[in-house]
Parts: C-alpha cells; structure tokens; sequence
C-alpha cells in the first residue's frame, strides 16, 4: 500500500468512529440519555451482545436486539417530547429508533412507533426517517459512513421527524391515543451495523423557568472548575455548598474563609449547607451573610434519648414506636423552621432506612400540612430532590397549593452530578412555573439579617 493510500485509509478510519459534538450544549431543557461510555440507563432484549459501547457511540451489530431506555429522566415515560439522535450507517444496514414502547425480551417491539434508520437497506424500501408503516419515505435524506440526525416531535397526536433539519414526516393520528413509553435502539441482524450518539431529549412542555441546581458539593475528586465548565455545558447555574458544623472541617468563621474566596467571582452561587443543629453557634452573621444563600435538613438531631442522631446512619437511629418517631420528627422540623435563619430545606421528609418503605404511610396529610405550613410561614423554599426522590408527588402538590416555594438539588455524592431528573419530572407533574420558584434574597432580606440567629 503506497503513502498516498495509507493517508487515505486513516483518513476514512477517523472519519468513520469519529463522534459529532453534541448539539444541545448550553441549553438546559435537553437532558442526555447516552453517557458516551456506558450503557447505564439502558437494558438490552434478546441477544444482549449486539450491543457495545465503542469510541463514544451506541454500537449496533449482531443478532436481533433492542436497547431499551432505563434510565431516570422523566421515569422512561414520555408522552410528549422532542428526541435528537446522532446516527450513522455501515452500507446495506437496517435500524430504527422507536418511541412510545415498553421493554419485552424477544422479537420485535409489540408497543409503539418506530423511526426507520435505513440508508442502503434493499430488502426493505422504507427509508431513513420513515414513520414505519404509517407514513413511510421512500427518497434517501442520509448518506453510509456519514453521520447525520434523527430529529423526532411529538405533541400530543402530532409526530414531526426530521433528518439534518430537513421534514420528512408530519403526520397526524386521528382518533387514536398516542399513548406514553420510552425509546429503544434497534439492532436489526447480524449484516447491519448502525451507531447513536448524542441521544438528547427535551420533554415537552418545556418549564418556563431558568434551571438552578443549588445543591452541588465538590466531592468525589470533583473541582471547582469542573463543575464550572459542566455548569455551562448544561446551561444550569450551580449553587456550590460547604458542609458547615459539627463534624465537618468547616467549624468556624475562618474555616469558612477560603471557601468564600475561591468562589468570588465565579458564575456560580455560594451555598451554605448548616449541618446539624449546632451550627447556629459556630458562625457569625456577618459571614453567614457573605453566602447568596443557606440550607439545612432535618437529618440530624437530638432525638428522645437526648442522644446525636443522624438519620441516615443505621447505628444512631432508634425506632420504637413509628407514631411517635413520625411526631417528634415533624416537630423537631417545625422547630428548624422557626429558629434557624435558613432560605431552603433540603433532602424534605427523609426517613431513616429502618421505616423509609412506609413513607406514604408515615407521612399522613396532618404531618405533611404542618411541615408545609412551618415552611411557607417562615419563607422557606422546599427543595426537590433529585438523588433521593423526594419529597414525594403528593407532597409537593399540596405544597404548591399552599404557597410554597421550591428549589431543585442533586446532592451529589460524587462527581456525577446527575441531572436533575426527578426535580425536573415532577416540576411537569405539579405544574410549577417561574412564580414558584425559589430565587436567593439579596443582603437585606437574607434570613440571617430578618430572623437572626437564635438566642442561645
């Protein structure tokens, strides 16, 4: 093989597993559902091994199989939505991209609609962005060996796909429920091979408000301008937080200090997280004030026995009368409430493991009515949490009746931050808007300078 050949085969092997630069960069209402390294968040049927992961792309080749999503976003159940998926062909291969289905562990998918992926494909005449046998296309809109983009609308009973930006499908289903599910990766024999990446979603209707998540720690090996550039990657403002009290290394004013200096300046906000209950002696006001904003949660207390408990640790926990448990808990955070100058409460209604299963039960409409009640009262925002799950649906609709405001949180333990996936979902669910929002207080009106700490 001559030099000239040589350039020319490397030059088609780079052009061949080289993977496009995702396209929603910077816009917050489009979550990822492909890591780029992983399956996670995807379970494959039949012939599982007709699924790799190779240079940063979904491979499909092999056997009969589908991939379906699994993930957290939006609990794998979109009705509507709009689905971006960077695809590319080897000559002669059939794929598609199905919507609306339900994960089944052999043949082809029962539920649903699927979006054909078929440039080269002969025995089958249904080309690329075809509705599948609804509203089929018939005209090549891709090319092999070139990466392009399956662009898929749905609203309601409307379907709109687009292939590079070109219509090829708008079709309108009369008198048929268009019904709800998730989306799978199809591989369709052992002669295809078709690759997806940058598989992006936008659940519909978009929320109305820019997204905050104000719950990040810089954990797990995870800098201050990672999270910066992963911040602007998103297009999601992050709130920074420091442990603050007892237990932490952050104690007092001047532990305090470095951490404020190094996020002056940074276009993240300064978060305070108050840990415990003793943390209202430790700080003083005026440095308290220097944060955009403070939180707590009700996860560690003096419980019955006048014992330190830390509800998310087995050992300190005790539980001998769930009733009773429920009743000192919820005044304990009605306590919180009303003495700790805090803006947001986060990791809301978190039970111990020991009685977590009974959650819907434990928390009765009366516990909920009055954390709820302490909460608008005292002007603080409730956060919902993405790692956790919670507070619950019901929790939060009858907190947006009653005036509250909210916040979404990842609390990560690590560097992976998440995405928000359940705050997003039941912001949707519940309806919220702008209006419901939590937005940091300026100086004046920070809780620390209107309530003050509590006399000790």
């Amino acid at each position: 093989m001559g030099a000239r050949a040589m350039i020319v085969m490397v030059s088609w092997v780079i052009t061949l597993v080289a993977v496009p630069a995702p396209g929603q960069i910077g816009d917050s209402s489009w979550l990822c559902l492909f890591d780029g390294q992983t399956l996670n968040g995807w379970k494959a049927s039949e012939n599982k091994g007709t699924f790799s992961v190779q240079d940063g792309a979904l491979v499909a080749h092999g056997e009969r199989s589908h991939l379906f999503y699994t993930g957290p976003v939006e609990d794998g159940r979109f009705k509507d939505f709009e689905l971006k998926v960077d695809v590319m062909t080897e000559p002669g291969s059939n794929g598609g991209i199905y919507f609306h289905t339900e994960y089944q562990e052999t043949d082809w998918p029962r539920k649903g609609f699927e979006v054909q992926v078929n440039n080269s494909f002969t025995r089958d005449p249904r080309k690329t962005g075809s509705l599948y046998g609804i509203q089929d296309v018939h005209v090549t809109a891709a090319e092999d060996r070139t990466w392009f983009t399956e662009h898929i609308i749905v609203r309601g009973n409307h379907v709109q796909v687009f292939v590079d930006g070109t219509k090829v499908v708008d079709w309108t289903a009369s008198n048929r429920d268009m019904g709800v599910g998730t989306f799978a990766l199809q591989g369709h024999d052992p002669g295809s091979t078709v690759r997806y990446t940058n598989i992006y979603v936008r659940p519909l209707p978009v929320l109305d408000f820019p997204i905050v998540d104000y719950h990040v720690h810089l954990k797990g090996g995870l800098t201050l301008d990672e999270a910066i550039a992963e911040s602007q990657r998103r297009g999601v403002k992050f709130g920074i937080a420091e442990n603050c009290g007892v237990g932490f290394p952050t104690t007092n004013d001047a532990a305090l200090k470095p951490f404020l200096e190094k996020l002056q300046g940074q276009p993240a906000y300064a978060a305070m997280q108050a840990e415990g209950r003793e943390w209202v002696g430790l700080f003083s006001p005026e440095i308290i004030a220097q944060f955009d904003y403070v939180f707590t949660d009700s996860m560690t207390f003096t419980d019955q026995r006048g014992q330190r408990t830390r509800l998310w640790m087995p050992n300190e926990v005790q539980v001998e009368d769930k009733q009773a448990f429920m009743e000192m808990l919820v005044g304990k955070i009605e306590k919180i409430f009303s003495e700790e100058p805090i803006d947001i409460y986060v990791n809301p209604t978190f039970l111990p493991a020991c009685i977590a299963g009974e959650y819907d039960a434990l928390w009765t409409e009366a516990r909920m009515d009055k954390v709820i009640a302490a909460a608008v009262k005292n002007g603080i925002a409730i956060e919902i949490n993405a790692r956790y799950r919670l507070p619950s649906e019901r929790f939060i609709r009858k907190a947006k009746a009653a005036g509250a405001k909210f916040a979404f949180g990842t609390n990560n333990g690590g560097k992976d931050l998440g995405q928000l996936a359940y705050s997003r979902m039941m912001a949707r669910r519940c309806g919220l808007t702008k209006d419901d929002m939590f937005v940091p207080k300026p100086d004046g009106q920070k809780p620390i300078r209107t309530k003050g700490l509590p006399q000790r």
